[in-house]
């Protein structure tokens, strides 16, 4: 009986000691800088966010994304991925981001808490200065064609999954079905995600492509009238 005891403390020691060094092996990549496998672009329906976000808050959407200027697609971040799973929050405390960053992208990240969060949850990952990063996004931001239907819808409209990843396939002939996909919330449309290498090149991410939104349809809702300052 104590030789039995005595083994089965063994094997749990052992065990403690393999798990702790598989998790300290994680840390460290996860801890470093620039250590990563490739991007997702995240490119997010702004007349949903804005939408969820009156009924979460009626009065109190953010006023610099869902006033008066219109937005479709606005770029949620540019994320370091690994094959499996991610980084983020890769120093503490993050270095500063200034409000000329700030201002500099504004047309295509409507938020300064927006960017203040992407800077330092998953810029800080990517292994750059504060402005290179952003000079990282607006340069990936430009490589994904927006397809025209969705520039200017100002009528909202019930779509499939597949049909927004089919209009972004014929936009960009490039791109790869493995290497998008569409998340979405409760019944709305809510991101495209767009996969890229670290020189910014299409390629496939079949572990992301595969958390899809499976809904067969979402409402997506229009754009806000009033000019469009979308960039293509």
């Amino acid at each position: 009986m104590h030789s039995n005891h005595r083994v089965a403390a063994l094997a749990a020691f052992i065990f403690a000691i393999l798990l702790t060094a598989t998790a300290s092996a994680q840390d460290r990549r996860q801890n470093q800088p620039g250590q990563f496998d490739f991007y997702v672009l995240a490119l997010s329906w702004s007349p949903s966010f804005c939408e969820a976000a009156e009924e979460r808050s009626p009065g109190r959407a953010p006023a610099e994304q869902c006033g008066e200027r219109p937005y479709s697609f606005v770029v949620h971040g540019l994320w370091p991925q690994y094959e499996k799973g991610f980084p983020e929050f890769c120093q503490q405390p993050p270095p500063r981001v200034d409000r000329a960053a700030v201002s500099s992208m504004l047309d295509l990240m409507p938020s300064p808490r927006l960017i203040f969060n992407e800077w330092r949850k998953h810029g800080t990952c990517a292994g750059f200065s504060v402005g290179r990063y952003f000079e990282e996004i607006r340069k990936a931001r430009a490589v994904v064609k927006i397809p025209e239907e969705y520039l200017e819808a100002s009528i909202a409209r019930e779509v499939a999954p597949a049909e927004v990843e089919e209009a972004f396939l014929k936009a960009n002939p490039n791109l790869g079905a493995g290497g998008i996909s569409v998340t979405c919330d409760s019944k709305r449309v809510h991101e495209v995600r767009v996969c890229l290498t670290r020189d910014l090149q299409f390629r496939d991410c079949p572990e992301l492509e595969r958390r899809s939104c499976k809904r067969p349809k979402l409402a997506m809702p229009a754009v806000r009238l009033g000019g469009f300052a979308t960039a293509r």
